[in-house]
């Protein structure tokens, strides 16, 4: 399955409301990185040999990224409901995931609602703080 995180310009990545990335600014976007590609599809081999193909409007890579291509690897970048999704970013992917963030005027959010920095690490935001101090798991109820 795998953790998704998120270039977004929303509170929230997941909110249905706010404001959104276009796909003619993300190709724009894209179009002006050397280090960038759109390519509209992805294609990759199951272990039993099975090709699945993805196919996405705003679908680029990141061709130079330094596992580009070793044993299948490839940083994918989707534009999806007005953000671009990466699935399984490595801090490599999250340090490229925030200079593209702030070209674009965003934020780096994950699945969870944290927010990554410049670094690739979580950021000192607010929205990564609880002012009421660490909360249980969500697993424990007692």
């Amino acid at each position: 399955m795998g953790y998704d995180v998120h270039i977004t310009r929303k509170e929230n990545w997941f909110d249905e409301e706010g404001p959104s990335i276009s796909l003619e600014e993300w190709i724009s976007l894209v179009g002006a990185d050397p280090g960038m590609l759109l390519e509209g599809f992805a294609e990759a081999a199951t272990p039993s040999g099975e090709k699945i193909r993805v196919e996405s409007e705003g679908l680029s890579v990141w061709t130079a990224y330094s596992g580009h291509g070793k044993d299948g690897n490839m940083a994918w970048f989707d534009l999806r409901a007005g953000c671009v999704v990466v699935k399984n970013p490595d801090e490599e992917i999250l340090k490229k995931m925030y200079e593209i963030a702030r070209r674009l005027g965003a934020k780096v959010q994950g699945d969870d609602g944290e927010v990554y920095g410049s670094d690739g690490n979580l950021d000192d935001f607010p929205l990564n703080r609880d002012p009421a101090g660490p909360r249980k798991p969500w697993w424990k109820f007692w």
